[in-house]
């Protein structure tokens, strides 16, 4: 993964949530929280980090504790029992303090250097959706992301690549204006359709993907799909029949 920071100063950004989502990653949020740390001296004058904590059984919460007393920047949310990655990215966006918020798995698959080639397009955008330029899965996984992705875009008459990617930048008053309800893999497409909805606009910009640093991902989980189908077609009611948020 590549650590030179290529940092484009000239952008609309100087105030900026970042967190991580996290289920089982001790081996990787330790370095990545402190790699983001430097990006973000770098690119934003007034920024914070928010590790969510979504149960974790291996030391995550213990590990992410720590590095909140040693770095004043780093905060933490602990969920006492695991909710699901949607309840995870709830606490996040409704925590963060910032005009911006942006987030990535604790995982360690992207590489958050790159977040400076977002921050420019909020001067035209409300939300900036990463896509992975090359996805670090088997094929099994990338045939079902690409018809899950296909399926999302025509029920919500979007136009997304990479409805999932977990490197994504938001303006935070979005979040003021848009329900969540979704607490598990559906979250993604439940903001991005209610943003849509509403007339935020959304722009995408290619990212790099690597392997996991450590844990196991559960996104592929036979409960975690079967639960995320159950939600679309409630939420395609919700959102493009009854007109809610």
């Amino acid at each position: 993964m590549g650590d030179t920071l290529e940092i484009k100063k000239t952008h609309p950004v100087t105030s900026l949530t970042v967190f991580f989502p996290c289920f089982n990653e001790r081996e990787a949020i330790g370095p990545l929280t402190v790699k983001t740390l430097a990006v973000l001296k770098e690119i934003c004058p007034d920024y914070e980090i928010i590790i969510v904590d979504d149960g974790s059984k291996d030391g995550t919460g213990q590990l992410a504790d720590q590095l909140a007393r040693e770095y004043p920047a780093v905060r933490v949310i602990h969920h006492p029992v695991n909710l699901g990655y949607g309840a995870a990215l709830q606490s996040g966006f409704r925590a963060a303090a910032k005009e911006y918020v942006f987030y990535t798995d604790g995982d360690g698959q992207f590489d958050v250097t790159e977040l400076h080639r977002l921050l420019p397009l909020m001067e035209q955008y409300d939300i900036v959706s990463a896509y992975r330029l090359k996805r670090q899965e088997g094929w099994k996984r990338q045939l079902n992301a690409f018809c899950w992705t296909a399926l999302i875009n025509f029920l919500f008459n979007l136009n997304l690549k990479d409805i999932d990617c977990a490197f994504k930048l938001y303006k935070r008053r979005i979040f003021d204006q848009i329900e969540m309800i979704s607490t598990g893999a559906l979250i993604d497409t439940e903001i991005l359709a209610r943003a849509s909805r509403l007339g935020f606009r959304i722009t995408q910009v290619g990212v790099h993907h690597y392997p996991r640093i450590g844990g196991r991902s559960t996104g592929a989980n036979f409960k975690v799909i079967l639960h995320a189908f159950r939600e679309l077609f409630k939420l395609r009611k919700t959102i493009l029949q009854t007109g809610k948020r």
